[in-house]
């Protein structure tokens, strides 16, 4: 016969034993995964010997989703993010602290399963020129050609991907939201969906000199020592011209500005006019139809850019292209993460196709 106060006491005993034998509902359950990020080298053939002297093995960032680990039976879409002008996938992928963290944005979704999961891709397209434009040239190397096709070849081999046009969706910042168009309006095959954040470089007139201070600035730069010291206008004019108007006979740059002696160049203004997608876009309405969604933003205060998406939303609704765009409250880089968050990945899981069998 045991009295109160044992009774008591062993009462308290067995409570304390249950609580460390079957813990709480709450405690039991596991704790949010994150995704992870690898950091690897993919080769490009088509730039090798590049005029530049770039390196043809490129740093690639790869985002791999929560789910990826965990669930090694399951497949998924791949979206090919493009980083902006004088940026690197480093900085974006959180290897170098910069104004913006991929991955920690990218978790923040998919952690609250509010999202299907997909990868992110980003390769490292900073150039001698600081900077690739995402284009084929005998001066930069051949980077339409390494995104477009060696670059999504090499990631569907070494990743768990769909590896089909529906799964696959192409986005950028700023440079990068001109490579996505770029690259996007040539390559339906490749790719289905396209969203630009703030794409630069869209309208015929942009970066064309047209006083005679840019010209004599431009004229000025005769050394890559003298391009390091260069303003961030100039310095993007040369990585256009390196882009659209090279010169394979014209060291050390081998490229031509639309400047010489104090005067414009027509011809080679015409080549950089060329390659601006306002200019082109024409040419390419049978393949923008072909792709299932298109998207693009800029911040209100980043006026020439928002001028531009403005000009792109009237010249798609003339040929019937369905799309969405929006002109929002903010700068050029200021509230991109949360446009990411926000709208570019939800723009992703409403349109590209994923796996969602079982495993």
């Amino acid at each position: 016969m045991i009295n109160k106060s044992q009774y008591l006491t062993r009462v308290v005993l067995l409570a304390i034993l249950l609580f460390f034998v079957f813990p709480s509902v709450n405690s039991q359950e596991k704790p949010l995964l994150k995704g992870s990020v690898e950091r690897i080298k993919v080769h490009g053939k088509g730039l090798e010997g590049n005029l530049e002297g770039d390196d043809p093995d490129r740093d690639v960032s790869v985002y791999l989703p929560p789910g990826y680990k965990s669930n090694p039976g399951r497949r998924y879409p791949v979206v090919y993010f493009l980083h902006g002008y004088t940026d690197n996938d480093a900085q974006w992928y959180g290897f170098v602290k910069h104004w913006i963290n991929m991955p920690s944005i990218v978790d923040s979704v998919f952690t609250a399963g509010n999202l299907q999961e997909m990868i992110l891709v980003t390769p490292n397209a900073y150039t001698r020129f600081q900077g690739s434009m995402y284009s084929n040239s005998i001066t930069t190397g051949n980077w339409e050609d390494y995104v477009a096709k060696e670059l999504v070849s090499y990631i569907d081999g070494h990743y768990r991907t769909i590896a089909k046009p529906e799964s696959r969706g192409l986005a950028g910042h700023s440079m990068g939201g001109y490579g996505t168009i770029r690259i996007g309006e040539k390559h339906p095959e490749i790719f289905s969906s396209i969203y630009m954040l703030s794409p630069c470089c869209l309208a015929p007139d942009f970066n064309n000199p047209r006083d005679s201070v840019t010209i004599a600035k431009m004229e000025a730069i005769k050394t890559f020592a003298d391009f390091e010291k260069a303003d961030f206008g100039i310095k993007a004019s040369f990585a256009s011209a390196a882009a659209w108007s090279p010169d394979p006979t014209n060291p050390p740059f081998y490229l031509q500005i639309p400047v010489k002696n104090g005067q414009l160049q027509p011809e080679v203004q015409a080549k950089l006019i060329a390659n601006r997608p306002l200019a082109s876009l024409d040419q390419y309405i049978g393949n923008l139809k072909q792709l299932k969604a298109i998207a693009f933003d800029a911040g209100a205060q980043d006026a020439g850019i928002a001028a531009t998406i403005k000009t792109l939303d009237k010249e798609l609704n003339k040929y019937g292209i369905k799309h969405t765009f929006e002109i929002y409250e903010g700068n050029h880089i200021n509230r991109v993460g949360e446009r990411i968050k926000q709208k570019m990945l939800l723009f992703f899981s409403n349109n590209l196709a994923f796996d969602n069998k079982k495993k």
